[in-house]
């Protein structure tokens, strides 16, 4: 059993900061004044600044939505046009930069030909190109 301290010995003063779990005087080291002495914290008014950086962040976030969105769409659009001109028949290898034209049977089939739209009476999707990378790209 610990021995019983004298109420002097045991209880600090008001204005004297002392931590009982180190054992040391830490008022230098709190976040917060720690006497009458101290100067007065005062919160301040936050609230316009808040609000004007939440809506230029809102816009921000809003642009690169739009522009992440218009990508995408446009990614997706080359996609569709990918997979339809290489599900065509075509019997040649097609040269990289050169201009083809993909059209659609009345069997719905579709092929690739050299043969421009207004050369012939073919049902036409679309004048597309290939680049270097073998990505079909839309006229």
């Amino acid at each position: 059993m610990k021995p019983k301290q004298s109420n002097n010995e045991s209880k600090k003063p008001d204005q004297v900061v002392y931590n009982e779990k180190t054992k040391r005087y830490d008022a230098a080291l709190k976040p917060y004044a720690t006497n009458v002495g101290s100067p007065v914290i005062h919160s301040t008014d936050n609230i316009a600044w808040k609000n004007r950086n939440i809506h230029k962040v809102n816009k921000h976030i809003k642009a690169k939505y739009e522009e992440l969105k218009a990508a995408y769409d446009t990614m997706m659009e080359q996609y569709e046009y990918n997979n339809l001109i290489y599900q065509a028949n075509f019997n040649f290898e097609p040269v990289v930069g050169d201009t083809y034209h993909l059209y659609s049977r009345e069997n719905k089939s579709t092929f690739l030909s050299i043969i421009a739209p207004h050369e012939c009476n073919f049902h036409h999707i679309g004048s597309f190109y290939l680049d270097a990378d073998g990505i079909w790209h839309k006229r």
